[in-house]
């Protein structure tokens, strides 16, 4: 029995992907560019960082319109999963009214998707889920139910490492390798696609997207 255990706990599938053989000044092969709400468009290119975890590419969303409700989103095509992890390596380089590092899980389209995001401006990390274009935060398991996520540090023009696990209806949000809470809910339970996010005028560099399938 102790065997079988350690068995299913293998991943089925794990892939790395840290853009530095996509072409510099385009969204790389296999990603979606999209959005959610409305504003100016998302400009998702890969551009050279010599600080980047992996280096020297990064993916990197460099539209700074300011429209506080704008989401703009990078979709990873090549998988739809229900249960797994994602986590990302993001830096903070710029945006007065938001500087946002988000990961997607179970995304169905523009408006129907989990996300957790990190927040520089704020020193939060907060789990949502976007339901018919509505983001509707998730307080974290067995606090009050309006808490908003956690306060938490994220450092600005730093590499930081967001993470989320995801099995069934429960969740578990991790930053640089520290958990920082867990959330349950049963809104989307089938297989969706993963990807990035952030909002407004948020200048975010991303390296290192890793989804793995359990």
């Amino acid at each position: 029995m102790r065997f079988l255990l350690l068995f299913l706990s293998i991943p089925l599938m794990a892939e790395v992907i840290n853009f530095d053989t996509a072409a510099v000044g385009s969204l790389p092969a296999g990603w979606t560019s999209t959005m959610t709400h409305k504003g100016g468009p998302p400009r998702w290119e890969v551009i050279k960082d010599p600080t980047a975890p992996s280096s020297p590419n990064v993916l990197a969303q460099l539209s700074g319109d300011p429209t506080g409700a704008r989401f703009p989103l990078a979709i990873a095509d090549r998988w739809s999963i229900t249960d797994g992890e994602v986590s990302v390596t993001c830096k903070s380089v710029a945006g007065k009214g938001d500087q946002g590092c988000g990961v997607v899980w179970r995304y169905r389209d523009p408006d129907n998707y989990y996300i957790a995001r990190a927040n520089a401006l704020e020193d939060n990390v907060v789990l949502y889920k976007v339901e018919k274009s509505n983001r509707i935060s998730i307080a974290p398991k067995g606090t009050p139910p309006k808490t908003y996520g956690v306060k938490h540090k994220v450092p600005s023009q730093t590499w930081n490492t967001l993470r989320v696990t995801f099995a069934g209806n429960h969740f578990e949000v991790f930053f640089n390798g520290q958990k920082l809470f867990e959330v349950e809910d049963s809104t989307f339970t089938g297989p969706g696609k993963t990807g990035l996010w952030t909002k407004a005028d948020s200048v975010t560099y991303f390296d290192d997207f890793q989804i793995v399938l359990k």
